[in-house]
């Protein structure tokens, strides 16, 4: 079977759940693709813990799984950025490091990807039953409802870290920090269509969230003026054809 998807994880300081998260994930897409249907990019953002070495041994047991290392911590957009360039397939899946994302879940959304038409550019989940704190849940409700009024992009759950998207599209975004956060409204400026999915979310049981509420409040609203500005000065040239 020829590659097909590219599943692209970002890993910063986790290597109490990296290895399995990349364990479940060959299980998870093995099943649906075939053991060479997929390839795993996991990308260290420069962790100062063990997570590079952990992922680089664990290359034995998982042939589909590829090792990157940022030299400098970058931040999780970047670090997709950097799983994407490497990808060589044109289907992108992307699964955060934690194990909070149920790799079965992101099978199901590359093959939804995969049979859907050329005008459904990005598969976005949205998590359902989260298992966080209340107070997260409300930071959480309170920036995707502004973020939502005011760039129409109808999703409730961008921050949910599974998200299948064509690699070709992807390229096409404008890139910045935080872009992760920004993908549906991006991704139908470009004219294509975002399709929401329903995906479950796991307990973390190691390491710890990088943000406070405050601290993910004001990333996730930091870029909203300069996407309400990129849409603002989008001109669309329609169709493009070439002379025969």
């Amino acid at each position: 079977m020829p590659l097909t998807v590219s599943v692209v994880v970002p890993v910063y300081n986790e290597e109490g759940a990296a290895v399995q998260v990349a364990t479940e994930i060959a299980e998870a897409f093995t099943g649906v693709f075939g053991a060479d249907g997929f390839e795993i990019i996991m990308v260290d953002d420069r962790s100062t813990d063990n997570s590079y070495a952990r992922l680089v041994e664990t290359r034995a047991a998982v042939p589909q799984l590829r090792v990157l290392q940022h030299e400098k911590n970058a931040g999780k957009s970047a670090a997709i950025r950097s799983g994407v360039f490497a990808a060589r397939s044109g289907i992108i899946v992307t699964v955060d490091g934690d194990g909070q994302n149920p790799p079965a879940d992101a099978a199901r959304m590359a093959s939804i990807l995969a049979q859907a038409g050329p005008e459904v550019g990005l598969v976005a989940g949205q998590r359902q039953n989260r298992q966080d704190t209340a107070s997260k849940k409300w930071a959480s409700r309170w920036a995707n409802g502004i973020r939502k009024s005011l760039l129409n992009d109808n999703c409730d759950d961008t921050a949910c870290g599974l998200k299948a998207i064509r690699r070709d599209v992807f390229l096409r975004l404008p890139f910045f920090d935080q872009l992760h956060r920004y993908m549906p409204a991006l991704v139908n400026r470009e004219g294509y269509v975002t399709l929401i999915e329903p995906v479950g979310d796991r307990l973390r049981t190691t390491g710890q969230s990088k943000y406070t509420n405050i601290g993910r409040l004001a990333v996730a609203l930091s870029d909203l003026p300069g996407v309400m500005w990129l849409n603002s000065r989008l001109r669309k040239p329609g169709k493009v054809s070439e002379a025969g």
